[in-house]
């Protein structure tokens, strides 16, 4: 059986890509399009990892997310020894692929999609029939799950046909297709895992963001000075996680078929799509409090030093004015 493995991960790499491409289908709508997101193709090839030959397409998504889609062949990927081997083989391709620091702070994603051409008698009763087995491939785990658990792992499906069936689960997806058109649904949980991601950068800039101002301004007593500089270098942050979310909300919206968007809703659902830019959204309006916060107590702090040297200024005229008084009345004699 054929497995699609999918790493996301930020992009690096700052060198010019080729032009953008268009995001093509094979259903019934000759192409699905979703809106403002610019992908670019870096390369195919075909590697020989953990004894497994391993096809890979390396794909930008606007210029941010690096998307790495594997596909390899598992003789019988229900076996536990082979659940041994997927994973060491998805290990080795994250080890490769992904760098070092994303590996390490955990800013990545992966999901894993079984495809199956024959699925008899029927797609529906297939996946009863393997349930236990799909559960734990899905989940990669060995331990057995109770009933209840294998029919929340496997409920979410979206049907094209009668014989065409995709079931999304948050850690994995089954795709079951007679013809192998699997092109157009795995594209679509490209665009979910890239979504996925990029609500996790955003929210991960926003809480570097949070701890750099609390760092500047709270957190010690001998903390430097509100500058400027620092206000307005916090600002065009704040600005740039603003607009990366306008737009990541903007990728949301796709052109297609019914299928298409029907799949979509799906996806959002078990990823929690919704439920991650609802949480991104209440962080930026947060944050954009606390920067106003900070703007008004510093012009409030900077109105009150030019007071304060403005009524210096007067206290020297005063000065200056008495003794020119005391000296025209020949109080102060100049040796």
């Amino acid at each position: 059986m054929e497995i699609c493995y999918l790493i996301a991960f930020p992009d690096t790499d700052d060198g010019k890509a080729p032009p953008p491409e268009q995001f093509k289908g094979l259903k019934d709508a000759p192409y699905f399009q979703p809106i403002y997101i610019e992908l670019v193709t870096l390369g195919e090839e075909t590697l020989l990892i953990e004894g497994y030959a391993v096809s890979v397409t390396r794909q930008l998504y606007d210029g941010r997310v690096q998307m790495v889609e594997c596909h390899f062949d598992l003789r019988d990927p229900f076996a536990a020894s082979v659940l041994q081997d997927r994973t060491k083989l998805q290990l080795a391709l994250q080890t490769r692929f992904i760098p070092e620091t994303y590996r390490r702070n955990g800013l990545f994603e992966e999901y894993t999609t079984l495809l199956i051409q024959n699925a008899k008698p029927t797609p529906d009763q297939w996946i009863k029939r393997n349930a236990l087995a799909l559960a734990n491939f899905i989940r990669s785990q060995r331990e057995v799950f109770d009933q209840e658990e294998i029919n929340e792992i496997l409920a979410s499906r979206s049907r094209y046909s009668a014989k065409e069936l995709t079931l999304v689960d948050w850690e994995g997806a089954i795709i079951i297709a007679p013809n192998a058109d699997y092109r157009s649904d795995v594209a679509l949980l490209k665009i979910g895992n890239y979504q996925l991601l990029r609500y996790r950068m955003l929210d991960r800039s926003i809480e570097e963001m949070l701890d750099k101002i609390n760092e500047a301004f709270f957190q010690e007593k001998r903390r430097p000075r509100a500058t400027r500089g620092m206000i307005r270098q916090i600002t065009e942050h704040r600005l740039e996680v603003m607009l990366g979310f306008e737009r990541a909300e903007q990728n949301m919206l796709l052109i297609g078929d019914w299928y298409t968007a029907k799949l979509y809703e799906v996806i959002q659902n078990e990823f929690y799509l919704k439920d991650w830019k609802e949480s991104v959204r209440s962080k930026l309006d947060n944050l954009e409090k606390i920067v106003e916060t900070i703007k008004d107590n510093f012009s409030l702090s900077f109105e009150s030093l030019m007071e304060r040297l403005q009524m210096l200024g007067w206290v020297l005229l005063l000065i200056g004015y008495i003794y020119l008084y005391l000296l025209d009345a020949g109080w102060i004699i100049l040796p």
